[in-house]
């Protein structure tokens, strides 16, 4: 077993679900998270029971405002002085069929991609600078990015999901490019692309006549939350920081490349 010990990272969404999974193993590992919710820490408040907030700071912000990501960045770098990496994993949803009217399709689509691409972009931004600051002093200093797509980057999505795919698409290239562009650096980015997960979103799983939603997936059941957060600690561990560019697939083996 390796350790994170005394290491800092981001985790937007962890108020629940993967976001919430990946705080509760970092943590566990011995790493600080600064932990980011958009409206209630939820299921993180069981984890300031647990780790204290000297540990923990749950970190309120609203990734849907333009340069929110910056804003957490600085929050959270004040924590603790230090950040050794970034979980992107916060992410919208809504349901645009395509024949929505005009206004409202294109208010989905800039929610979507504001909250899923934008703030990414943003906080990859300024954790690289970060980054290169401090291997500017410390050659041996190392920073990382996670971030986590989704199947539907490569196998696209469901009609009403056209924004949801598109984004993902974009988040998996974001990351390529970032792995190529400063890996000399000591950066490294890796992507997962779950499937379903055991999560808020995967109700619609087990609603009458979503059957087919399961009978698609070999192992027969969703993935738990679980499954990304341990790969998330794995890639943060740098046992494996040649993987830098690559992504990670978690689906029962329902999508294969």
């Amino acid at each position: 077993m390796f350790t994170l010990e005394g290491k800092t990272y981001i985790v937007t969404g962890a108020s629940r679900g993967i976001g919430n999974a990946t705080a509760n193993i970092l943590l566990g590992l011995g790493a600080n998270v600064v932990g980011g919710y958009s409206t209630s820490p939820g299921q993180m408040e069981d984890l300031l029971a647990e780790y204290g907030d000297d540990r923990l700071l749950p970190l309120q912000i609203d990734l849907s405002e333009p340069g929110a990501g910056f804003k957490m960045w600085q929050q959270a770098l004040a924590f603790k002085g230090e950040i050794a990496g970034i979980v992107n994993n916060a992410g919208v949803a809504p349901s645009t069929p395509h024949d929505t009217d005009v206004d409202q399709w294109q208010a989905d689509w800039a929610l979507v991609m504001q909250v899923n691409v934008q703030a990414v972009a943003d906080l990859c931004k300024v954790a690289i600078e970060y980054f290169e600051s401090e291997r500017a002093t410390d050659n041996d200093f190392t920073g990382r990015i996670v971030t986590v797509a989704s199947r539907a980057a490569f196998r696209g999505d469901q009609p009403d999901s056209l924004h949801y795919a598109a984004s993902k698409g974009a988040l998996v290239a974001l990351m390529r490019s970032i792995a190529r562009g400063f890996a000399s650096k000591g950066i490294y980015a890796f992507t997962i692309a779950p499937g379903w997960v055991d999560t808020g979103m995967a109700e619609v799983t087990k609603l009458p006549g979503n059957e087919h939603m399961l009978k698609e997936i070999p192992m027969g059941a969703v993935a738990p939350p679980e499954d990304i957060g341990n790969m998330i600690a794995f890639l943060m561990s740098g046992l494996v920081d040649h993987a830098t560019g690559t992504t990670v697939d978690i689906n029962g083996a329902s999508y294969v490349r």
